[in-house]
């Protein structure tokens, strides 16, 4: 009788180890893996560590559909924010630039920080975050079809959006721990 070969073994559902370990990683798994390599620098993280710790105010967002473009535009009333047909407006360049990545990742309700010096540094960190992690991605599942690319990308977004999602929107109205002189006198 004579050996039988891989290609045969694989038929018959017994393939080798040898032959389950060469098999490429699925686009889930590729999306871990971004998840680890980033650590700190994921967007998830990112949210929960440097934006959740502070005093911020929960603001609704449009999720952008299947296709919809995020653009922030000037207009003569202010900065707006579009995400596909909706238009959002915003006080200033950088809450425009904060809410245009979570309307990226598809979140609904997020936490803003309520010192607007904040926001700006903020933005900066979240958008290269949001890049570095595409930019992995896409770096991970180089050589693969567009098709698997693409649901590389959309596992990796999904998995962040999980994260925004779980970590939560912060209160509606931001928490004042101030005693003020007109507590003072209505209390004593």
């Amino acid at each position: 009788m004579m050996a039988a070969t891989a290609a045969q073994l694989k038929e018959r559902g017994r393939a080798p180890r040898a032959l389950i370990a060469a098999r490429p990683p699925t686009a889930d798994a590729l999306a871990a893996r971004v998840r680890a390599e980033l650590g700190e620098a994921w967007p998830g993280a990112f949210y929960r560590q440097r934006v959740l710790p502070l005093r911020t105010r929960s603001h609704q967002v449009y999720a952008a559909t299947k296709g919809a473009a995020v653009e922030v535009q000037h207009t003569l009333l202010g900065v707006e924010l579009k995400v596909g047909r909706r238009r959002l407006s915003c006080p200033d360049l950088a809450t425009a630039r904060y809410l245009s990545v979570f309307a990226r990742a598809g979140c609904t309700n997020v936490a803003v920080p309520y010192d607007i010096t904040k926001i700006s540094l903020l933005a900066d960190e979240l958008e290269s975050a949001w890049q570095r992690m595409l930019l992995l991605a896409a770096h991970l599942s180089e050589g693969r079809g567009a098709a698997f690319q693409k649901r590389v990308t959309t596992a990796v977004v999904a998995e962040a959006r999980r994260d925004i999602e779980e970590a939560g929107a912060g209160t509606p109205v931001p928490q004042f721990n101030q005693e003020t002189s007109q507590r003072r006198r209505r209390i004593g």
